[in-house]
């Protein structure tokens, strides 16, 4: 196994096993109070149970309050390229926090997938994550190759005289989340890939050009524009949506405060 689930509540449960649906390779923990029977191990204390799996995972995931978290991980700490990628949710599913190892680890990474399973926020605090400002939304034609994706982002960002190095994350529509083009693309460029629900798209009352062939096509008001807007705080478009042979890419600057 390479991810750990934890949660001390049953509500946590219900988060659990959204993430179990839609992420691989993982094993469940559950506070031995959590009633049902789902095919987990239970365990007593939060603490005596992180010295056990600590080094055994890559990745573990809290479904617990962060101060719980603090205290349970504090005694096996070692060093940031040795730790595990740890994040923790709250049982509401607002926020998916990277907590420890977010860069060497991959934590950041991890926040980010978890948000994406159940449509939270990502939290990321690290310094050099946190001086990139741009968010680059992307729109593709149903199994364009990765090449493209990548050829159409490194062009708009050129014309609009911006850098990949500033690029904080790619965001697109959820329906485009098996989109394998678009997942290669993110890795080849090695960012995260956030996505917004189709319901959040829909209810978005931002300034953002509006397609009829987008609404035709997946019924969605657009894609490339308002994914880059919702995947920040206090966005503005830097350049707006340019189509580069099926492919639709905009570009947003987070931390606009005028």
């Amino acid at each position: 196994m390479s991810l750990a689930v934890v949660t001390l509540s049953s509500e946590g449960a219900v988060l659990a096993d959204h993430l179990i649906l839609r992420l691989p390779d993982v094993c469940l923990y559950l506070h031995e109070k959590v009633a049902g029977d789902r095919p987990s191990e239970r365990f007593e204390s939060i603490i005596e149970l992180t010295k056990d799996i600590f080094k055994k995972y890559k990745g573990l995931v809290y479904i617990a309050p962060c101060g719980v978290v603090v205290r349970a991980i504090s005694p096996f700490l070692e060093h940031k390229t040795k730790d595990p990628a740890v994040v923790v949710v709250d049982v509401r599913g607002r926020w998916a926090v990277s907590l420890l190892s977010g860069h060497e680890g991959a934590a950041n990474n991890l926040a980010v997938t978890v948000a994406n399973a159940i449509s939270a926020e990502p939290v990321i605090t690290t310094t050099t994550e946190a001086l990139k400002t741009l968010i680059v939304g992307v729109g593709c034609r149903r199994g364009i190759e990765s090449e493209k994706i990548v050829a159409a982002i490194r062009t708009a960002l050129t014309e609009a005289d911006l850098e990949i190095s500033q690029v904080r994350l790619l965001s697109s529509a959820g329906i485009k989340s098996d989109e394998q083009g678009l997942l290669q693309a993110a890795q080849e460029l090695g960012l995260p890939l956030r996505f917004i629900s189709s319901d959040e798209i829909r209810g978005f009352t931002g300034n953002f050009e509006h397609s009829d062939f987008v609404h035709q096509k997946v019924n969605l008001p657009a894609v490339a524009e308002p994914a880059a807007l919702m995947a920040g705080r206090r966005t503005r478009l830097v350049l707006k949506k340019r189509t580069f042979n099926g492919v639709t890419v905009a570009v947003a600057r987070e931390n606009c405060l005028s």
